[in-house]
Parts: structure tokens; sequence; C-alpha cells
């Protein structure tokens, strides 16, 4: 009798409850790790006088260090890799809510296709010039995504479909943040040299500078003008990487499809996510977000970006990373370089004044 009774006090719990409660209790301790190294590079990138260093390369370096000076603990791995997947498609997905096609109607047609040209000839350059100079594929790939879109948050996307090892990927957003770094330098030097106006540098900053905040902060240097047209240019180039890492994707599974039969890699899978980032475009178009609720969203994406590159950091071995030799950065050189030159040319021979 007592046991009817203690099974009706205190009925079985679910299996999938179980599950859940012990799949959370395992990433918990891993997730905590990478949300605290986030916040440790967004705290130092708040100290007055630090340099305009974004706090996903500050949250990557804290992860590479703290992991090849005393390792990451056994009990944080399930964590760190949740933070590297799950966490990284969420904020690829809150991504979007940055973006209308309202800023695609704001550059005109003419400026757009300045955009996608450029895009796609720098991301055919880089992987034709990374075949050349004997780059890993993978590599190759993420350096040219980077290169070509928007930095680390473009890398991380396209690692969801290219499988690069974490070492590749922290090469790959050293490189993006390195060249952009050196392009915040040259590109307000240039823009009188060049004889660009207000609309015509922003374009160019916008349509080739890495990063968000590097197109952002270089474009107003131009002035009030400048800064406006290269953000939403910038923004306007950001768009293209749903369907960037879509046809990749697509791409990947083709090439799986196509291994020796020996070769049980697993095909990749299809990055959907992406859909949730075109479908918060869609939100962001026709719900009318308030503007502190718009600034909470920025920070915040921001912050999962810095969790998810924490992560790699916590994943990356500095001499696996130094075994890719020089070749890379090479590379990503190279492909800065062009997709300045190629976007200016094109400013130039269009006679482009927005």
């Amino acid at each position: 009798m007592s046991l009817i009774t203690n099974a009706k006090l205190y009925p079985p719990r679910h299996p999938r409850a179980v599950h859940l409660a012990h799949h959370l209790a395992a990433i918990a301790p891993g997730v905590l790790v990478t949300a605290a190294i986030a916040a440790a590079a967004v705290g130092l990138r708040a100290i007055p006088g630090m340099p305009g260093i974004s706090p996903m390369l500050l949250a990557i370096l804290i992860g590479i260090v703290a992991h090849n000076g005393i390792g990451t603990p056994s009990w944080a791995v399930p964590g760190v890799k949740f933070s590297l997947r799950r966490v990284l498609r969420f904020a690829i997905i809150l991504l979007g809510l940055q973006l209308t096609t309202a800023q695609l109607i704001e550059v005109g047609g003419e400026g757009l296709a300045i955009i996608a040209a450029t895009l796609l000839a720098t991301f055919c350059f880089t992987v034709w010039f990374g075949r050349v100079l004997g780059v890993d594929r993978k590599l190759t790939e993420l350096i040219a995504a980077g290169t070509s879109i928007c930095g680390a948050s473009a890398i991380i996307a396209t690692n969801t479909v290219t499988r690069a090892d974490d070492e590749d990927v922290a090469y790959g957003v050293a490189c993006v943040t390195v060249f952009g770094s050196l392009a915040m330098v040259s590109y307000p030097l240039l823009q009188s040299v060049l004889n660009l106006d207000a609309h015509g540098f922003g374009l160019w900053t916008g349509a080739s500078i890495h990063e968000i905040a590097q197109a952002v902060a270089v474009s107003f240097q131009g002035g009030q003008r400048a800064g406006e047209f290269g953000t939403i240019a910038k923004l306007s180039r950001v768009m293209m990487l749903a369907p960037l890492v879509i046809g990749l994707g697509m791409l990947a599974r083709v090439r799986a499809k196509h291994q020796p039969a020996g070769d049980h890699t697993a095909t990749p899978p299809m990055p959907w996510f992406v859909l949730g980032f075109v479908a918060m475009i869609g939100v962001n178009e026709f719900v009318a977000i308030p503007h502190e609720a718009k600034s909470w969203i920025v920070a915040i994406t921001a912050f999962l970006l810095s969790m998810a590159l924490a992560a790699m950091g916590l994943e990356t071995d500095l001499r696996k990373l130094a075994a890719r030799g020089l070749r890379p950065a090479l590379l990503g050189l190279t492909a800065s370089l062009f997709i300045a030159g190629f976007s200016l040319a094109l400013i130039k021979l269009t006679g482009w004044h927005g």
C-alpha cells in the first residue's frame, strides 16, 4: 500500500526530462567559463585608452592563453563545445535583427552591384590564390569569407559548413583582424589622395573593410555623411552572408557525395540556422523594435559571438597554429589588398557618387 502511495506522491520522472537535466548539468560549467571570458573581454574593451580592439578578438586571445597556459579542464569541455556550436548559431540568427531591406534600397542598385561584385571577386580570387600558395582548402575558405564579407562573424559562420580545425579558425580571425586594423589606419589617409567624396569613401569602406566595427569607425573619419553611408553599405554586405554560407553548405555536401567509397567522413549539415538569420531581417523590417531594445540586441549579439570565440580559443593549440606557417598570412594580406583595390577600381570606373 505504501509503495502505491509513494508512487502517486512521487511519480517517476520522464526519461527525456532526466536526459535534459543531465545535459544541462554537463554543459553549465563550460558555458559559464565562456561567458566569464566574454565578460572579461567586454570589460577590457571598456578600459579608457584601450585600443579599438573587438571584444571578439580579446575573447579568443584570452581563451588561447588559458588553454595553452593551464589547459581546458575536462569538466568544461561539453559547455565549451555547446558555446562553439549552439550559442554561435543563435548569435548569427540575432545578427539579422541589425539589418533591413530598406538599407539595401538606400545603397541603390549600382552601389549594391559594386558590393556584390567585390564580394564575389574577392572570394573567388582568395580561393584561387590559396590554391596557388598551397594553403589548406578549409583555411583558405575561412580567410576568403572573412575578407569578403564581415571578418570574424563570417569566419565562424562559414566554419559551420567548412568544418575546419579550431586552429584554422583562430588563424583566419587573426588575419582579418590584423589586416582590417591596418586598413583603419591607411584608409583615412587615402581619401583626399584618391579624391573620394563622402559617398564614395563610405561605399569604399563599407565594401572592403572586414569587420563591421572597423568599417563604421573608418567611414566616420570621412565625415557624418560618409559614416552613415559606410555603415549602410557594410550592413548591406553582411546580408550576403546567408547566400554564401548556404552555397558553401551545398558545395560541401556535393564534395562529400563524391568522396571515395572508403572515406567515411560525415556529410556536412546544411546551415539551416542561416534561414533564421534571414527571418530576423524580415522581423526587423515589419516589426517596430524600440531603439533601446535594439541597442540591447546589438550588445547581446556581440557578447554571444564573444562567447563562441572564447570557446574557440579554449580549443586552440598554439603549436598547431604555428604549424600553419606564414603562407596563410600572405594569403590574408593579398586578399585584403585585392578587395581594397578591386572595390576602389569599380567606384572609379563607374564614376559612382551615390
